[in-house]
């Protein structure tokens, strides 16, 4: 069971420390006064923590207080906007999903168009991030992750295996600096990703050329940022073949030598074992895999 506290006195909690005053909150609520300085006890009695400053005549949140206030009064707009879309469109299905920043941007967002033409009836609420997402503890029902697929108390839909290979702008091969064998990667700038220093290395002895030599290059934070720096002709980087597919298509980006490197880590579909799996969901899942299938 969730351990909340009585939802009638946060919600005189929220009134009154919007309107710094009692009085103010029971005008709002239709209720008293008396009652409002009722549920306000009850809620202190059950944080245990004082969360107003009784004055002559205002109240004043405490420290304390205004960090809780916080918190709640994000909570109840977040259910005030969720209920007002229901009744809006109460045959709307809404998924929140968390996606990887590179896939959201370089995959995801281009394609958005074709599920909303086919699915006018889900409502997708999208947030970039990375690393772990505590499902138990926010609003996330499904979400895209990169790495080995190797998490127990998730369920894994395999998206996309990733394949790094040089990329570049046409404009980079027009100042005269040729690029017709991996060793002519000495004469360019190669782009690092900070936290994945090792692929330039690992590429260059799959192609047969010794690191060493190679200067600093350019280094940025994300895959995200290296291939759009490569699209700005600032040099060379390892870019996801898969994620990059439209640029290269398309003569953005161009792709020098054939070898990939094989990172062993894919990108995949997940949310936690045993929850259930709504419409918007199911459509959702059986849409990115079906979009995915002929890029694999």
């Amino acid at each position: 069971m969730r351990n909340l506290p009585p939802l009638k006195a946060l919600r005189v909690f929220d009134a009154a420390a919007r309107h710094e005053s009692f009085a103010g909150a029971a005008e709002e609520l239709f209720i008293t006064a008396s009652a409002v300085s009722h549920q306000i006890k009850a809620l202190e009695k059950y944080l245990g923590i004082a969360l107003f400053s009784r004055r002559t005549r205002k109240v004043v949140l405490t420290p304390t207080g205004e960090k809780y206030f916080t918190s709640v009064k994000q909570a109840l707009n977040e259910l005030e906007v969720a209920t007002q879309r229901l009744v809006a469109s109460p045959e709307t299905d809404i998924v929140t999903l968390s996606v990887a920043p590179n896939f959201l941007l370089r995959w995801l967002m281009p394609r958005m168009h074709r599920f909303q033409q086919q699915y006018p009836d889900v409502e997708l609420q999208i947030s970039a991030a990375t690393g772990f997402i505590d499902f138990d503890n926010s609003n996330v029902d499904m979400a895209i992750r990169f790495g080995t697929g190797d998490w127990p108390d998730m369920v894994t839909h395999f998206l996309s295996r990733v394949f790094l290979i040089p990329a570049c702008s046409p404009r980079l091969l027009r100042d005269g600096r040729p690029l017709d064998r991996p060793e002519d990667l000495r004469q360019h700038t190669l782009i690092h990703v900070s936290r994945r220093l090792y692929e330039w290395p690992q590429w260059l002895e799959l192609a047969g050329v010794e690191y060493r030599g190679f200067g600093r290059g350019l280094h940025l934070t994300s895959n995200q940022l290296a291939t759009a720096a490569a699209q700005e002709g600032m040099g060379v980087a390892l870019a996801d073949s898969t994620l990059s597919s439209d640029e290269i298509s398309s003569g953005q980006l161009i792709t020098p030598f054939d070898i990939q490197l094989d990172t062993r880590k894919s990108f995949f579909l997940v949310y936690p074992k045993g929850r259930p799996v709504s419409y918007g969901m199911q459509v959702l899942q059986d849409w990115i895999i079906r979009e995915m299938q002929p890029l694999n």
